[in-house]
């Protein structure tokens, strides 16, 4: 396993749309592997493919407090959403930052697990989040866009301020 470099917004690649996965082989194994060892790493609870810089619809998480229930997502597609819900996200790819973002309390999600057998699941509370979350990566979208431009842009210079100060 290898870890994987994560894109930091806003790097123009975490707006690419991904596209489905068709190849279910052992790059796609290998590549959903160091995506959990990344996100374990970082530490994170949810890491799209997007943010390491492939665009296939792919998606790893752990909601789980032990850090013992992987879950993986591919071609995920949202069929219900009920209520909302408003939580302080942070992101991976924005380190360090954490906003209120508002989405749905409940979904059921159809996608297909690591070996192309396609299943659905309801989530709600943190699971629901997160999943709704990476899929916006997946579709170009990241969290900080649901903030005012105002908001957006004092994101964008503490990032660039941090970034300097890590390489001086």
């Amino acid at each position: 396993m290898a870890k994987l470099t994560i894109l930091e917004f806003p790097d123009p690649r975490l707006r690419t749309k991904a596209q489905p996965v068709t190849q279910f082989d052992v790059g796609l194994q290998t590549l959903i592997d160091d995506m959990f060892e990344t996100m374990y790493t970082a530490p994170g609870i949810g890491l799209a493919a997007t943010q390491v810089d492939v665009h296939q619809q792919l998606l790893v998480l752990d909601v789980s407090e032990g850090k013992d229930q992987p879950m993986v997502f591919i071609n995920p597609e949202v069929l219900t959403r009920a209520g909302e819900q408003v939580y302080q996200e942070g992101c991976l790819s924005v380190p360090g930052i954490y906003a209120d973002v508002t989405r749905a309390n409940q979904i059921r999600v159809r996608a297909q697990n690591r070996h192309g057998e396609a299943f659905e699941i309801e989530a709600d509370g943190l699971l629901a989040i997160c999943i709704q979350h990476e899929m916006d990566h997946l579709a170009g979208k990241v969290f900080v866009d649901y903030l005012s431009p105002l908001k957006r842009d004092m994101v964008k210079k503490k990032l660039e301020k941090q970034r300097k100060f890590k390489a001086a």
